[in-house]
């Protein structure tokens, strides 16, 4: 186990940048396992183990702070739940590379996210509660996306929030890891029926997730996002561009 004590500051990293954008850590953790040459569904079930960490630490601070809209996070959640389950069988059927693919193409579409939440958020006052047309099936969708992925759906559910349901940015975000919470241990589960899932690993980053859910949840409060969000989408470009480099084994 020591010589895999290195997760345990990945876990930490991918919490504290999950539980302030409210996308959960995966975007963090899986390219950094897939790289090292982590099997595609050990990597998403891991990251699903360190997701739900995150989401219980980050879903007690947000609790504290009540930034969580819990009658629409509990709806949301429970659809997901359901999708959650397929994601995790669907994961199995891929191969690596169209895995690679299609995780490349989720990094660039958060990077994307992160630039337009400023407009989501001004956009946000046209929205009404009510308008709930199609949130379950997108729900459900992102329950596909937390487990085969092992991203958590976050980058679904948040745009989903704020400009379907009209939610305040720092809501939908702190909201975001309470639906977290039920997709990703769906997930785990699902994963760990499969034989997915690596104990070690989900272990150490689940460690560093649960402490780095904490601190990005109390420095989310007074932090200026530019300088961060640009940071997130820079990494996330270059690990976009290595997947698809190593996908077409260029």
């Amino acid at each position: 186990m020591f010589e895999n004590l290195w997760l345990i500051p990945l876990g930490l990293v991918a919490g504290i940048v999950g539980s302030i954008i409210g996308l959960g850590g995966g975007v963090v953790v899986v390219p950094v396992l897939v790289f090292l040459g982590v099997p595609h569904t050990v990597a998403a079930s891991s990251s699903l183990f360190a997701a739900f960490s995150n989401s219980v630490a980050s879903t007690a601070s947000y609790a504290r702070q009540k930034r969580i809209e819990y009658v629409i996070g509990l709806r949301l959640g429970l659809v997901s739940i359901p999708g959650a389950v397929l994601g995790a069988f669907v994961s199995a059927e891929v191969t690596p590379s169209v895995f690679k693919i299609l995780f490349a193409l989720v990094l660039i579409g958060s990077c994307y996210y992160l630039f337009a939440r400023k407009n989501l958020e001004s956009r946000s006052s046209l929205a009404s509660k009510q308008m709930l047309v199609g949130s379950t099936l997108i729900s459900f969708f992102a329950g596909i996306m937390s487990s085969f992925f092992g991203i958590g759906g976050g980058v679904v559910f948040v745009p989903l929030m704020i400009l379907g349901l009209g939610m305040l940015v720092k809501n939908a975000t702190a909201t975001s890891q309470f639906i977290l919470f039920f997709a990703s241990a769906t997930g785990m589960l699902a994963h760990m029926f499969l034989g997915h899932a690596d104990l070690e690993y989900a272990l150490l980053l689940s460690i560093g997730a649960f402490a780095g859910g904490l601190i990005g949840a109390r420095i989310s409060v007074d932090l200026k996002e530019s300088s961060i969000r640009l940071l997130i989408c820079t990494v996330l470009v270059i690990a976009a561009v290595k997947l698809l480099l190593d996908a077409f084994e260029i």
